[in-house]
């Protein structure tokens, strides 16, 4: 396939360049993301100031009022209650960052969206795709702020449930912006694949691992069963088997009771080793009857999902007390990039658009 432009839809480079630029801001966002949960760093700010929290602490005397605003949190008194200013500034930064992204996205997008439509260089079309980026990007905020509240009562580190829609919120405004791009550039083909039955099954499981990651990352699940192929010893942990813990309460309560952390990290991996089987028969089935440019997407999702489950299981084997940060931010990063891959790989294969 050639990248065409629709007659319908035709947009200078200028909008298209700005929407790549977008989608790669978007995946800096998730992983700038994994990167502040990693390090712990997500309660460091206990306030949300959209205008006045761009301006960080400049002096000692700011530095110690927000160290003094962090020291109210369960946080500082149940973990980090021997923690220096500057170990507080070093958690501070990745929170401040994260923020300051979105903040960043924000204006790298919304600005730019208000001056092409009021110059009539977008069509209705486009309006409420964008649209729809921006509503779902107001969600996310939304849902993360709401995530942070739950760290700053009673819990040291904020709910799980909450953290998980906060990312898969985050994973379809990606998903609302790789359709836009992939309608803008016409991404299609003349020759249909005839059956692509198999695409939406390896899109549904990713979306659901997708799910399991989250809440992998929100229980912090990896850190109870640091061994691969096995579950410290066991290929099904023995808490799944005992009847008596598959309640609510295990669920809920999920930094008390074992069973959640089991039932999650088993689920997940199994889902892996589906999705890796799936997308191996994908790309078999497949690589003969796409186009050449479908092809390029269909390598670099099999070349992808390889990756991500060799980082899934170095950065298990490589669990000392706290999930590695390079490797836990590479398999998250990773996931996202197949994620992409799959979607534009899912476009390239339906009808063009004349």
């Amino acid at each position: 396939m050639e990248i065409t432009t629709n007659k319908k839809y035709k947009y200078t480079k200028t909008i298209r360049n700005w929407l790549l630029l977008g989608l790669i801001m978007l995946v800096g966002q998730v992983i700038i993301g994994g990167i502040t949960r990693l390090t712990g760093s997500g309660l460091s700010i206990t306030r949300w100031d959209i205008i006045t929290g761009v301006i960080p602490p400049l002096n000692a005397e700011d530095w110690l009022h927000e160290f003094n605003l962090y020291k109210e949190t369960p946080q500082f008194h149940k973990i980090n209650s021997t923690f220096t200013i500057q170990d507080f500034k070093f958690i501070y930064f990745w929170e401040y960052f994260h923020r300051l992204w979105v903040r960043a996205l924000g204006f790298i997008f919304l600005i730019p969206f208000i001056i092409f439509v009021i110059r009539k260089k977008i069509n209705g079309y486009l309006i409420k795709r964008l649209a729809l980026v921006v509503l779902l990007t107001i969600l996310t905020a939304s849902a993360g702020w709401i995530m942070v509240k739950s760290g700053l009562v009673n819990r040291p580190w904020v709910n799980a449930y909450k953290l998980t829609i906060h990312f898969i919120l985050a994973l379809l405004v990606i998903t609302a912006m790789v359709k836009t791009i992939a309608d803008v550039y016409n991404y299609g083909s003349r020759s249909v694949v005839g059956s692509k039955k198999i695409v939406s099954v390896v899109m549904v499981v990713t979306y659901i691992q997708m799910v399991f990651a989250g809440l992998m990352s929100g229980m912090k699940a990896g850190l109870y069963y640091p061994s691969w192929p096995d579950m410290n010893g066991e290929f099904l942990p023995a808490v799944l088997l005992n009847s008596e813990n598959w309640i609510w309460h295990n669920m809920i309560n999920y930094d008390s009771y074992l069973f959640a952390p089991a039932l999650i990290q088993f689920t997940h991996r199994m889902l892996a080793y589906l999705l890796l089987t799936i997308t191996i028969y994908l790309f078999f089935k497949l690589k003969n009857n796409v186009t050449a440019f479908s092809k390029k997407w269909l390598n670099t999702t099999l070349f992808l999902v390889l990756l991500q489950v060799i980082l899934g299981i170095l950065t298990v084997l490589n669990v000392a007390g706290k999930i590695p940060l390079f490797l836990g931010t590479s398999h998250q990063l990773v996931g996202v990039l197949f994620l992409i891959s799959l979607l534009f790989f899912n476009y390239s294969i339906r009808k063009q658009k004349a």
